[in-house]
């Protein structure tokens, strides 16, 4: 004659136990899908940086060297503020929040330029430290 075993229930518990884990690993997969998104767009927004200042240096370039500083220095050059105003402005593919903390531009001794891009990740809470793009040139 058969016997009802005690083990009645436990295919149950596997099920559930099965799930959660299932559950943990879509959890886990979301997550790591976010992080990858954030940080696609912080390295889109680098890459916009560094063509933002080579446009300038392109610029200083073409230009002659006896006016650079004139023309290009922040905060009252022309080319600068021209500059500026296409980091800036997000119809030109402009930074987020480059506004609230512009670009400068500093001349050196021998034609040394140091250009700084500061942008703020769309969405960063008050008081979130800027991201900043320098590059250091030699003009001759």
């Amino acid at each position: 004659m058969w016997q009802k075993k005690s083990e009645s229930g436990f295919l149950l518990i596997e099920a559930l136990i099965a799930i959660l884990i299932f559950s943990l690993g879509i959890l886990g997969l979301v997550a790591l899908q976010a992080v990858v998104i954030k940080e696609t767009t912080d390295a889109q927004y680098r890459v916009e940086a560094s063509m933002f200042t080579n446009q300038l240096i392109a610029q200083m370039w073409a230009e002659d060297k006896t006016n650079l500083a004139t023309n290009f220095a922040s905060p009252n050059g022309p080319r600068y503020l021209a500059w500026q105003a296409d980091v800036i402005t997000a119809a030109n593919g402009g930074l987020p929040n480059a506004a609230a903390q512009p670009p400068t531009v500093v001349f050196g001794a021998n034609n040394q330029v140091t250009i700084t891009i500061f942008w703020q990740l769309p969405g960063a809470a008050a008081g979130t430290p800027f991201h900043q793009h320098a590059t250091i040139t030699q003009l001759q």
